[in-house]
């Protein structure tokens, strides 16, 4: 029986990297990775350094591709205004510039899975209706998810091929350049915190401290999406996904300061994006101190998710329901997550020592 064939659509993002590592450790599939640069993973793959704005681009090199069975899409655009008109038509040209040079050729396709998140919600635009269900009604236009998911749902009419969609929230892992990852925002916040002798302060509101949250693990997000995009009752169908439990930040800060070595200082609402914007230094001294490896301050931590995150003054809370009748049952404790990335990045020198 021949292999599975996926081609990953932004591989080198905190999702594609890890859905990369999944995929290639079943044994059960062949995969091409699309990104501008070619993902930080080993393993037998084929890369193709593209850039999906570039329809020219996309033609010349996707049109060999005839075997491809599962488009994972993980890519995204991204603007500081998530309502700009130009977040709007480069998401939904990305999407469009592969699928109409793949599908065409690609005989045995079988599925393209779609990334999306909370933002559907409304979760950018303030307070949304929690428990979020994939079946609440939109909020008022613009959101790049709908015009993604009206096209691929058009697309789709009359072809032997599904789609689904997952909506994560605050994913957490390790990605070179992600722009919204809470585990790098909050492990090099805590870092430069430390080597400069300060106790570790929430950054956030009140309402932020206090109110509910979720996260969820890469890792498992990469396996419920391999699951969505095989297991046939997923067919053309959207979940929710998290690690299925909530925190609060007033309960899970003190561990996080514990978990570095850290007194906890006093909670402080402060703008990551201008309080860290000098640290550059701090962090280059860090590096050759500790041996880390040698990643840019821009490309490590991006602060503006920080702020995005800690700004936030209402629960964040997705239900799982749909995700667990259609037979996804997996789950993760988030503190145990977020101690345990911290100890893999210490390890791989991304983090300084925990001492």
């Amino acid at each position: 029986m021949p292999k599975l064939k996926a081609l990953i659509a932004g591989a080198t993002g905190v999702v594609g990297r890890n859905l990369l590592r999944h995929l290639l450790a079943t044994g059960d599939w062949e995969v091409v990775t699309l990104s501008r640069r070619k993902p930080d993973v080993e393993g037998a793959y084929e890369h193709i350094a593209i850039d999906l704005l570039d329809a020219a681009q996309c033609q010349a090199k996707l049109a060999h591709l005839s075997d491809v069975t599962h488009i994972f899409y993980v890519a995204v655009a991204t603007n500081p205004d998530p309502l700009s008109p130009a977040i709007i038509n480069n998401n939904l040209a990305m999407l469009r510039n592969l699928v109409e040079n793949i599908e065409p050729v690609a005989a045995g396709l079988k599925h393209i899975h779609v990334m999306q998140g909370t933002k559907w919600y409304g979760s950018h635009l303030g307070g949304f209706k929690t428990p979020a269900r994939e079946d609440h009604p939109r909020h008022m236009p613009p959101n790049f998810y709908y015009n993604q998911w009206d096209y691929i749902e058009d697309r789709q009419k009359g072809k032997r091929w599904t789609y689904s969609s997952s909506r994560p929230h605050a994913i957490c892992g390790f990605a070179i350049g992600n722009h919204s990852n809470l585990t790098m925002v909050i492990g090099i916040y805590a870092a430069i915190s430390k080597e400069l002798g300060l106790p570790l302060c929430h950054p956030g509101t009140v309402d932020n401290f206090h109110a509910l949250y979720q996260c969820t693990d890469s890792s498992m997000l990469a396996r419920a999406v391999v699951w969505m995009s095989t297991a046939p009752q997923c067919a053309n169908q959207a979940f929710n996904i998290t690690n299925g439990d909530l925190i609060r930040w007033e309960d899970t800060w003190p561990k996080i300061a514990k978990h570095f070595h850290m007194e906890v200082g006093m909670r402080r609402h402060i703008s990551l994006v201008r309080t860290m914007a000098d640290k550059a230094p701090v962090w280059e001294q860090m590096v050759k101190k500790y041996g880390l490896r040698d990643i840019s301050y821009a490309d490590i931590v991006q602060w503006p998710y920080g702020d995005f995150v800690f700004a936030a003054g209402f629960d964040v809370v997705s239900s799982l329901t749909k995700l667990r009748r259609y037979g996804f049952h997996e789950q993760v404790d988030t503190e145990d997550m977020l101690f345990r990335m911290w100890d893999e990045m210490r390890a791989e020198r991304i983090l300084p020592p925990a001492s």
